[in-house]
This record gives C-alpha cells, sequence and structure tokens, in this order.
C-alpha cells in the first residue's frame, strides 16, 4: 500500500549542552520532539502532551510514575495512609526539598497548588472537582497534608501525580486582580523540578529553555554528567529533525516517527531506534452530537470503512497493536470478550443503507483534522479519505494543529466532525481513558470531544469511579467499555509502540509511558 506522504510534521528542536567533564569543557548536541511546546507554562492551566513534557522536568508532584510498566513512587511525599472507606487521605512530605529560588517546599504548597487547581476549574481540575472542596485539603503541620474527599473516589491516588506543586508564595506575590498568579505563571515558573525555565526564553509553542537545578531533592548521584541546559526550538518538517539525527546535529527526534523514518534511523551507524510498549492510543473522533455522526448505523459504517491492519501492518509495519476499545489492552477493566469493528467494507455500504433509510444525507461532504506536525495522522486520513470514497462518502481532510484543535472541543457546535489524536498516559487508571472520554460531565474537554451521551454509561462509570477497590470498580468499567463499543462513539485503532529516535552519543534515557520518556535527568551526551 503506497500512500503519498506529506511533511507537515512540526517537531521541537532543542539545544543540549552536557555538563563540563572538565573546566572549560562543552559538548553541544540537539534534540528533537514532536510533542510541542505547552500554549503556557502554568501546569495547572494546561495540562497535555507538551505540558507533561515541560512539567515533568520543571515541577514535582506528592507521587510520581516511573518505569514501564508505571509504578507509582513516592517523590515529594514519604508516603501516605489512607481509611479504610476511602475518604481520608494524608500524606508526609520529604523535608529538606526546596524550590528553585531557595525557598523550603512545605505542606503550605501542597495546599495551595490543589485548592489552586480546584480554583482555577481547567486541565487538572477535573479529575478531583467531583470529590474535593477546597477547605478539605489542610496542613496540620510543615510536613503533612490531609485531604477530606465528599466520597471515596477510585482514582484519587492514581491521578495525584498530575497536580504539580507550585510555590505558593511566589504565585500569590504576582497575583492581579484574583487571578491566582495565572497571568504571570503563564510566562513564569515556581516549581522545585530538577530542571528549572530560564526567564526570557518563552515564545508560546515555538521555544523555551531549561537549565538543571543543581539542588532538586533528588540529588545527582545517579547521573553524574547530566545535561545542563535545553533549548527547545521548533522545526517544521520531519525531514529536518531526522536530517539532523543523521548529521549528528540533534540527539533525539521525537516518539512519533513515521516507519520510513524508523527504517533510515535503524539503518544509520550514529543513531538508533529506542522501541518502548506504551498504554498511548491512536483515536478517530466522531462528534456524536452533529449529522451525521448522530446516527449509529452511519457510525457503525465508518468503523467498517478503516483499514486498521492496512494501516498498523502496512504503513507502521507492525509498530503498534490493535487496540479494538478506547482502553489500551494491557490495562485492568478492559473487557477481554469485547470484539472490535473489523475493516469490512461490505458491512459499511450496509450500515450506510440503513442510515439513509433513517433519513441521512451520506453524500453530504465531512471533515477530519489531523495534526499537522505529525504526519501518522494524515496518513489515517488518507488511508481513510480513498475507502470511503469507493463507498460513496466524501471524506475531506482539514490540515490543522493541536493547540487549534483543542480550542475548538470547548462545545459540540464548533468540535470537528471528525479529528485523529493519542490519548496518553496522564495517570494509570480506566478513569483517564473510557471514564473521562464517554462520561457526559466531562463535555467540553477535548478528551471527551465526541460528545458522546449515554445515560447508563454515565451511571457506571459514576459508579466505578465511587468504589475504592480495584476488583470491585473493574467489572463497572469492563460493562462500561462494552456500551460505548456498541454505540460505537469512535473509531479505535492501536496502542502505541513509542518509537524515538536516538542519537548513539546519548545514553541514559529512560522510558516511562506517563509522559512518554520526556524526563531528562537521566541523559548524558558524549562528545
Amino acid at each position: 500500500m503506497e500512500l503519498t506522504r506529506r511533511n507537515y510534521a512540526a517537531l521541537t528542536l532543542a539545544t543540549l549542552i552536557a555538563a563540563p567533564a572538565r573546566a572549560g569543557a562543552a559538548t553541544p548536541g540537539l534534540m528533537v520532539r514532536s510533542d510541542g511546546q505547552p500554549q503556557n507554562l502554568d501546569p495547572h492551566q494546561i495540562f497535555d502532551v507538551p505540558m507533561m513534557g515541560y512539567a515533568l522536568n520543571t515541577y514535582d508532584g506528592l507521587y510520581r510514575y516511573q518505569n514501564n510498566p508505571p509504578v507509582l513512587e513516592p517523590w515529594l511525599a514519604t508516603g501516605h495512609a489512607s481509611s479504610e472507606d476511602g475518604l481520608d487521605w494524608e500524606f508526609k512530605l520529604r523535608p529538606g526539598v526546596t524550590f528553585h529560588d531557595g525557598s523550603p517546599l512545605t505542606a503550605a504548597d501542597v495546599v495551595y497548588s490543589f485548592q489552586r487547581v480546584l480554583a482555577l476549574n481547567k486541565a487538572p481540575a477535573s479529575a478531583f472537582l467531583p470529590i474535593l472542596k477546597p477547605g478539605n485539603v489542610t496542613a496540620p503541620d510543615p510536613l503533612t497534608v490531609r485531604f477530606r474527599l465528599d466520597r471515596p473516589y477510585g482514582p484519587f491516588l492514581a491521578a495525584i501525580p498530575i497536580v504539580a506543586i507550585v510555590n505558593a508564595k511566589l504565585v500569590q506575590a504576582n497575583e492581579k486582580g484574583g487571578d491566582h498568579g495565572a497571568a504571570w505563571l503563564a510566562s513564569n515558573e515556581a516549581g522545585s523540578g530538577a530542571y528549572s525555565f530560564v526567564p526570557g526564553t518563552l515564545t508560546p509553542n515555538e521555544r523555551l529553555g531549561m537549565q538543571r537545578f543543581e539542588g532538586h531533592f533528588w540529588g545527582w548521584s545517579d547521573n553524574p554528567s547530566p545535561v545542563a541546559r535545553v533549548a527547545m526550538r521548533t522545526a517544521r518538517e520531519t525531514s529536518t529533525g531526522v536530517l539532523g539525527l543523521m548529521n549528528g546535529s540533534i540527539d533525539w527526534t521525537d516518539s512519533y516517527l513515521p516507519t520510513d523514518q524508523v527504517e533510515q534511523i535503524q539503518s544509520s551507524r550514529v543513531a538508533r531506534v529506542e522501541r518502548h510498549s506504551s498504554l498511548r492510543t491512536f483515536v478517530i473522533r466522531m462528534n456524536n452530537a452533529r449529522a451525521p455522526f448522530n446516527n449509529l448505523n452511519f457510525r457503525k459504517a465508518m468503523a467498517h470503512a478503516f483499514n486498521y491492519d492496512g494501516f498498523i501492518k502496512e504503513i507502521l509495519k507492525g509498530y503498534a497493536d490493535r487496540n479494538a476499545g478506547p482502553m489500551p489492552n494491557p490495562l485492568w477493566g478492559v473487557p477481554k470478550d469485547a470484539a472490535g469493528y473489523d475493516y469490512d467494507l461490505g458491512k459499511a455500504r450496509n450500515f450506510l443503507r440503513a442510515a439513509q433509510a433513517d433519513g441521512v444525507n451520506i453524500r453530504q461532504p465531512i471533515r477530519i483534522h489531523i495534526q499537522s506536525q505529525l504526519e501518522q495522522t494524515n496518513q489515517a486520513a488518507q488511508l481513510f479519505q480513498s475507502d470511503l470514497q469507493s463507498i460513496g462518502v466524501n471524506l475531506r481532510i482539514v490540515t490543522d494543529t493541536w493547540a487549534n484543535i483543542v480550542t475548538s472541543t470547548g462545545s459540540a457546535e464548533t468540535s470537528p466532525d471528525m479529528w485523529i489524536h493519542w490519548v496518553s498516559t496522564y495517570f494509570v487508571d480506566p478513569e483517564n481513558w473510557v471514564g473521562q472520554m464517554y462520561d457526559s460531565q466531562f463535555h467540553g474537554t477535548w478528551k471527551a470531544s465526541s460528545w458522546y451521551k449515554n445515560p447508563e454509561v454515565d451511571a457506571l462509570l459514576g459508579r466505578a469511579r465511587g468504589l475504592v477497590k480495584q476488583a470491585e470498580r473493574a467489572p463497572l468499567y469492563e460493562e462500561a467499555t462494552r456500551r460505548v463499543m456498541a454505540d460505537c462513539a469512535d473509531i479505535w485503532v492501536y496502542n502505541t509502540v513509542e518509537l524515538r529516535g536516538v542519537s548513539n552519543r546519548l545514553s541514559g534515557y529512560r522510558f516511562c509511558p506517563a509522559g512518554g520518556g520526556s524526563e531528562l535527568r537521566w541523559l548524558q551526551l558524549k562528545g
């Protein structure tokens, strides 16, 4: 299967300067990443893959996911305790942690951070708003934080890492008009992470700079030669990044490499491809609130018209695993008996005829938005367009950007007919996928941009998140997933095998599905 490839990919170009092995010595290098730059630098306003790539390095949380498969480990906290009913939680903090400005990190900063997330009501707030009131986050002493939940909430601990702890005094000193410091933190930083933001280096969506924080609480004994500075830039074509990797001017590509670029890197002597199983699903969204996608038969026709095997085996050369539903296959809560939609143009035509009998105009043009910086979204859309044309459906491809699409998903009227994206591992719980994608309470967020609504599914998901024990929650997520799949809310394609081109000069690379391997603290460059 031969498709025309268009080099729209917008990658992030970053300069890495290795910490000198001796005075005056430095080894320059470059890094390319397609995860993009955050729209602004406030981790309480923005929560997507570009922000994770930034925040994992500049901020810390109470817990952090490490390794693959991801394991939840104490980070700023030394541990926690919870009541049997799941309502009361207590976290003990590490002593001696400091922010980048040298001030101590205490329980008051943790309380402020969670209260600020709830007050801003953006991004990570969705995981906590239904069950946590600001006054129920307290600090009985400088190293203890307590949470009192309104009701039991199964994903609570799993979601704890998504809240970055900010320097309360610094942010409060920059509040204006009751904005909780949002305007200031959008272009500044108030963290304690392994790297700090370099002031004056930010151009939203294009560039930013970071430098190593020598006083990071974890210390640097596990990396004797860490990268000292990171200057991130944006390039506009996939070929730019891979060419740079080949000629030695860059050291790290994005993790969305098209297969032909993977093969080119693998055949070289100067670089390698890091391949890691992930928990990142590839999904084609359908706006269930808009005709013709408000018709079940039409949605099923679309699902049967996508060539899953052709895309995975021929275009991606098998560098992905078929994922029949909304959750990654290895995750608990996935119904093993739920068969996905197969590629069958005969079935697709039958469902189109049924949709016509329902009064659907199947000839009206429909639009699919792709992310111009990620070539794979264009490859999938072109493949889909070809098969749909053969059964009389007019699919038009719209070149767009992540930032524009996410902004448009705030309402059903402005959300695209269809769009393509990945759902990454923000936290390891079914709530991260089926819970926040298909519960109607999350309408208006990019995760819930199919505008699917089924009261029975809402009830199942509500019950699942209201329980504490995984054994009790899993059957509810399984049943909710079965119903979402029966309603064909979206088109689910694959679970990612993440592929990143890495220079042979770069060592210490570690991968965790939560964050997509974007932590920098272990990296080293040799001359």
